[in-house]
């Protein structure tokens, strides 16, 4: 699934933060097909030529890969905790914006949701 298809912004997305969580556990093959597929936006054929191997071979390792994230996803959760992370953070900096407190108080707090988000 490409740019120009529906939903594709949101499955280029989804499987780019995978990759940023469960790189490492891929295998060097399926690193480099998804990089040179999701990150750098090369087709199948241009993949295809660049390995001397069929689309339809290129197509497979990328499915598999994506397979493959979801399943360390399913076991893990690192996306789905980081996510709830960074809707807690929105909930708290306007929770700490909606209060009548000083404005150091405020930058000071606001100080430590930073380094929370960093800590992450």
């Amino acid at each position: 699934m490409k740019a120009n298809e529906p939903d594709a912004l949101s499955k280029t997305t989804r499987i780019n933060l995978l990759f940023d969580f469960y790189e490492p556990l891929l295998t060097e093959k399926q690193r480099t097909f998804l990089k040179y597929y999701f990150h750098d936006d090369f087709s199948l054929g241009e993949i295809a030529g660049e390995f001397g191997i069929s689309r339809q071979a290129v197509y497979e390792h990328i499915k598999r890969a994506e397979q493959v994230l979801e399943s360390y996803e399913g076991k893990l959760g690192l996306l789905v905790r980081h996510e709830s992370l960074q809707q807690l953070t929105v909930q708290l900096v306007n929770s700490v914006n909606g209060l009548s407190i000083a404005e150091q108080d405020r930058q000071a707090l606001m100080s430590v949701i930073a380094q929370f988000k960093l800590a992450e």
